[in-house]
């Protein structure tokens, strides 16, 4: 079974689309946020370290290129660093007080807090870029919560393994999780979390372990082979919350049907079940063939097809009140500025097409900058037509796959709780 809703057949920024009201009537979509400033840069572990920050500035120079800061519905937000209140939402302050020394004083960070660390090493300012963080994705959850814009896009966020009490996988501030609280504090009743990063989504279910308002869901290569070795089926949420921790652990190897197969039967159906009011995201795109630190083998076309199947499922359910997170991606000029190209496109309502052609001014900004070739366009060449094909949970369980295992792991232990049938839903 396709993804019902293949690539719109035209070329480069398509326009602006339109969404259906719950009596099926056309609306026009209202603003999209995009968090950007050249200062997201300075989120930087140092040369070496996986998480460039060079991702980040060729992500931003590709949407410029094509056109998608420029579009009048577009705002592009450069917001505050976030205050040590908003951060106490989640962190506890001696913590906090910890990051802000280690940006002070590197060389004596403290490594009891996860600083420090090869993973985690401290940085100059390191306080105030990873606050920086936070503080972009505060701003968009407030406006999409507020209704001065419809999405939101924070591709510098999604720091999902950060702890309340520590630094972890690159992640030292988790801003997912402080505008998932602030959200609550509103009196938000029901939030759902999806995370498509390769590894686990461990900071953000840790934080919301017990809360039965927040689902958090994560679709990942499983913890027997990679970090942070957390996220299996069985694990399915605290005493008060049991079943609104969502786990996929798929199997080394996985490519793009089978991963879009099992994001489709084991979370999409459970989201629908939960009814959030709010739906974030974490896009992060070490999921694909290219990422040196995982083992999946998903292309762009892949990635972008499930960002398309994340929105529409944020209009079907939650009235559009999407907030759209970057997270881990560490093939940083071939990959990381595609995958989250084509997010803010599809969040903003002007989808890129696949078959788009990159600028040759982004290339050759890539050749001067960075000494390395771009690439040259939006795809992997994986889709046919604009659509990556996939086979409906409908047309039956082979329990000899085991990406098929790992989904029947994942419904058997939570689908019950949602009166939907295992087989069947």
């Amino acid at each position: 079974m396709p993804d019902p809703s293949p690539s719109t057949p035209a070329a480069g920024v398509l326009p602006q689309d339109q969404s259906q009201d719950q009596n099926g009537a056309q609306t026009q979509d209202q603003t999209t946020s995009v968090v950007w400033d050249p200062a997201f840069t300075r989120y930087n572990f140092g040369p070496g370290h996986p998480m460039s920050p060079v991702r980040l500035d060729l992500t931003a120079r590709l949407c410029e290129e094509l056109g998608l800061f420029a579009q009048d519905d577009v705002v592009v937000v450069n917001p505050p660093v976030a205050s040590d209140e908003e951060l106490a939402t989640v962190h506890d302050m001696g913590y906090v007080q910890a990051v802000r020394h280690a940006g002070e004083h590197p060389d004596d960070a403290d490594q009891r807090f996860g600083i420090g660390t090869e993973d985690d090493p401290a940085f100059v300012g390191m306080h105030e870029a990873s606050a920086r963080i936070v503080g972009g994705t505060l701003a968009v959850t407030k406006d999409v919560w507020t209704g001065r814009a419809r999405h939101g896009v924070n591709f510098c966020g999604g720091m999902h393994h950060a702890m309340p009490d520590r630094a972890a996988g690159f992640c030292i501030y988790n801003d997912a999780s402080v505008a998932i609280e602030w959200l609550l504090a509103q009196g938000v009743e029901r939030i759902a979390y999806i995370d498509i990063d390769v590894h686990h989504g461990d900071g953000v279910e840790r934080c919301h372990w017990n809360d039965p308002r927040v689902m958090t869901c994560s679709i990942h290569e499983t913890g027997r082979v990679l970090f942070p070795g957390t996220g299996f089926p069985g694990d399915i949420g605290g005493p008060d919350a049991m079943g609104t921790a969502v786990n996929v652990a798929l199997p080394p190897g996985t490519g793009d049907a089978a991963w879009l197969r099992a994001l489709h039967a084991s979370i999409v159906p459970l989201v629908r079940a939960f009814n959030p009011q709010v739906l974030i995201t974490q896009q992060g795109c070490d999921s694909h063939f290219q990422d040196p630190l995982a083992h999946l083998a998903i292309s762009v076309d892949a990635q972008r097809q499930a960002m398309e199947a994340l929105h529409r499922l944020s209009h079907e359910l939650c009235d559009g009140r999407w907030i759209a997170l970057g997270g881990g991606g560490y093939e940083v000029v071939e990959v990381v500025p595609r995958s989250w190209t084509h997010l803010t496109g599809i969040a903003s309502h002007h989808p890129i097409r696949l078959d788009t052609e990159i600028p040759l001014a982004w290339n050759a900004y890539v050749r001067e900058r960075y000494d390395v070739p771009g690439p040259t366009v939006m795809n992997d060449g994986v889709a046919e037509g604009g659509v990556v094909w996939w086979r409906g949970w409908e047309s039956g369980y082979n329990p000899e796959d085991p990406v098929d295992r790992a989904v029947m792991a994942t419904r058997e232990a939570l689908f019950p709780l949602y009166g939907l049938d295992v087989w069947f839903d």
